[in-house]
C-alpha cells in the first residue's frame, strides 16, 4: 500500500504536467481576422483611369515582351562576363539594344519585387512590403517546433504575434486598388497574357486574370516543379538540405502549385522552361496581328533544381551536380528566350516589338550554386548581390544596338516606359517612381538621383556611387563607394559619418510616404559577415 502510494505521488503529477503541457502546445494561436482592404480613394482612381478612351494619337502601338528570370545572378550569365554558362540568346538581345551595367530591383525577394515591377511603384508606398503568407503557425507546438526542433539554415522564426486566420490570409496579394502595366497596356486595346510564376496573391480578385490579363499559363505560388518527379531518364532532379528545398519536392504540384490555363488545372509532364516557350509562340500566333503584351515571368533557376537530360549533357566537365544542373537550367532559360525572339522575327515583328529582359532579385547563394561573386550578398539581401541584376532592353529601330548605359536603373522603370510607348498616360492620384527607358536611353538621361529599399528594419539607399545599408535588427550600418568598390569590400561608416547621416535624413524622408506593411513576415533571414550580422525580413 505504502509502495502504492508513493508511485501515486510520483505519476500524479507527472500526468498533470503532461496533461498542461499538452494543452500548452496544442493550444491554438491566437489569430487576427483582419481583412486587407483596397485604398478606396485609389481604387475609385483606378476605376476612372481604366475607364478613360484611348485618345493616343499613334496609328501602330509596339508589341510588348517582358522577360522575367527568377532567381538569376547578374554573373550566371556571359553577357556580364560569366565565365560558366553561355548564354548567347541573352547575350544577343542585350547586343541588339541596350545592356544596363547597374540594373536594380526594388525588392530582393520575389513577391515584393514583382508588385514594383507590375506597378511602376516602390511596393512600401502600398503595403507589400513582405512575401504574402500561405500560411502561419496553428499552435505552439507548430511555432515552437519550427524555431527550436527544425534546421532552418538560416532562415529564423520571428517572435510571436496573432497571426492572420484564413480568412485574413485570402485577402493577401498585390492591393487590388493597385494598376498593372496589364491594366495600363488593356486599357490601350492590347491583348494580354502572362506566361509563368505569378506569386502575387492566389485568392479571388488576386488571380492574373482579376489584374487586366487576358490570359494566363503558369502557377500562382513562389514554386512549382519543372516537371512531376517521376522515373522519367530525360529528367536530372537534384535535391538540396535546406528545409525550403523538402517543402517544394513534398509539396509537388499541389494546390497553388498547380499549373493552370486560365482557371483549368493542366495535367502535364513536360519541362516547365520550354513550355512556356511553346505557350509564347502559341499566344504570338494567335496575336500577331494586333497590339499584344506579354508577360514571361520564368520560374527558372528558381529552386527546385530540375532539368532535361539534354542541357545537363552541355556541362560534362562540370564535376559539381549541384553546379551542374543549375547551369544546365540557365542553358535551357536562355534557349527558351532565344525561341521566343526567334518567333518574333519569324512573324516579321521585330520592328515593332520591344523586349524587356531582367531578373526579379540576385541568385540564391544558399543553393551553393552561385556566390553572385564580385557582388557581396544574394536573394533577401540589400547589397549588391541581392538587388543588382541582369537587365537588358531591345527594340529595332528605336534603341541603337551595342547601347551601354552606365547609371542606375530599376525594375520601376519598365511600367513608366510601356506607359509611355502605349499612350496610355499616368493617373494623377498616385505617385510613380519610374522613368521611360527609351527616353532615358537614347537621351543620356541620367534616369535617378536616389534608389531605395526596405523590409523591415533592413535598408538601404543609393544616391549617385554612394550607397548605406542598414540592418536595424543588429543596429549595424555599412557605407560604401560604389565608384571604387562595387564588391562592397571596405566599410567606409566609421570614416565618413557626416555621409552616413545624410544617407539616413533621405533614407528617413523617404520612409515618411509610406504605409505600414499589410500582413506581417514569419521570418527573416541571417547573413554572416564574420563579426557583423545582417538580418532581412521577409
Amino acid at each position: 500500500m505504502a509502495t502504492y502510494k508513493k508511485i501515486t505521488k510520483i505519476v500524479i503529477p507527472i500526468i498533470i504536467i503532461l496533461f498542461l503541457l499538452a494543452v500548452f502546445l496544442f493550444w491554438p494561436i491566437n489569430t487576427d481576422g483582419t481583412l486587407i482592404k483596397p485604398n478606396e480613394k485609389l481604387a475609385e482612381g483606378k476605376a476612372a483611369f481604366l475607364a478613360q478612351k484611348d485618345t493616343s494619337t499613334s496609328q501602330k502601338k509596339p508589341n510588348i515582351i517582358i522577360l522575367l528570370a527568377d532567381d538569376l545572378g547578374k554573373y550566371d550569365i556571359s553577357l556580364y562576363g560569366g565565365k560558366e554558362v553561355p548564354t548567347p540568346q541573352i547575350d544577343s538581345l542585350a547586343a541588339s539594344g541596350v545592356t544596363f551595367t547597374d540594373g536594380y530591383v526594388s525588392a530582393s525577394i520575389c513577391s515584393p519585387s514583382r508588385a514594383g515591377l507590375l506597378t511602376g511603384r516602390y511596393q512600401e508606398r502600398f503595403g507589400h512590403e513582405y512575401q504574402p503568407g500561405d500560411r502561419y503557425p496553428k499552435n505552439n507546438l507548430e511555432y515552437y517546433a519550427f524555431k527550436y526542433l527544425i534546421n532552418t539554415n538560416s532562415w529564423r522564426l520571428n517572435d510571436k504575434i496573432n497571426y492572420p486566420n484564413k480568412a485574413s490570409i485570402a485577402t493577401q496579394g498585390l492591393p487590388q486598388s493597385e494598376i498593372t502595366f496589364a491594366d495600363l497596356a488593356k486599357k490601350q486595346g492590347y491583348s494580354t497574357a502572362i506566361i509563368g510564376k505569378w506569386h502575387l496573391g492566389h485568392n479571388k480578385g488576386f488571380f492574373p486574370l482579376d489584374r487586366g490579363f487576358d490570359y494566363h499559363y503558369g502557377f500562382y505560388q513562389a514554386f512549382s516543379l519543372y516537371t512531376p518527379e517521376d522515373d522519367n531518364p530525360d529528367i536530372i532532379n537534384h535535391h538540396h538540405k535546406d528545409f525550403t528545398d523538402k517543402m517544394i519536392w513534398g509539396n509537388g504540384r499541389v494546390g497553388i502549385g498547380q499549373i493552370r490555363r486560365d482557371t483549368t488545372i493542366i495535367h502535364d509532364k513536360t519541362y516547365l522552361t520550354e513550355t512556356f516557350a511553346d505557350e509564347v509562340e502559341a499566344f504570338i500566333d494567335k496575336n500577331k496581328n494586333k497590339p499584344f503584351l506579354l508577360y514571361v515571368p520564368f520560374n527558372a533557376p528558381h529552386t527546385p533544381f530540375q532539368v532535361r537530360k539534354k542541357y545537363y549533357d552541355r556541362f560534362p566537365n562540370v564535376k559539381d551536380e549541384n553546379k551542374r544542373v543549375y547551369y544546365a537550367m540557365i542553358s535551357a532559360l536562355d534557349d527558351a528566350i532565344g525561341r521566343i525572339r526567334a518567333k518574333v522575327k519569324k512573324e516579321g515583328l521585330e520592328d515593332n516589338t520591344l523586349i524587356i529582359f531582367a531578373s526579379d532579385n540576385g541568385g540564391a547563394d544558399y543553393t551553393f550554386a552561385t556566390t553572385n561573386a564580385p557582388l557581396k550578398g544574394g536573394k533577401f539581401s540589400h547589397f549588391e548581390g541581392g538587388i543588382n541584376v541582369p537587365f537588358a532592353l531591345s527594340w529595332k529601330g528605336k534603341i541603337k544596338p551595342h547601347t551601354i548605359y552606365k547609371t542606375p536603373i530599376s525594375s520601376l522603370d519598365i511600367f513608366s516606359t510601356i506607359a509611355s510607348v502605349t499612350g496610355s498616360g499616368l493617373p494623377k492620384d498616385r505617385v510613380y517612381d519610374g522613368v521611360d527607358l527609351i527616353d532615358v536611353v537614347n537621351n543620356n538621361k541620367e534616369a535617378h538621383k536616389n534608389l531605395y529599399w526596405r523590409s523591415g528594419d533592413a535598408k538601404a539607399i543609393r544616391s549617385g556611387n554612394w550607397k548605406l545599408i542598414v540592418s536595424g535588427k543588429t543596429h549595424e550600418t555599412w557605407l560604401y563607394d560604389l565608384a571604387k568598390d562595387k564588391s562592397e569590400t571596405t566599410d567606409l561608416a566609421s570614416k565618413i559619418p557626416e555621409k552616413v547621416k545624410e544617407l539616413q535624413t533621405a533614407l528617413q524622408n523617404w520612409e515618411k510616404v509610406l504605409i505600414k506593411p499589410l500582413w506581417p513576415n514569419l521570418t527573416y533571414y541571417e547573413f554572416d559577415f564574420g563579426k557583423q550580422k545582417y538580418f532581412v525580413d521577409l
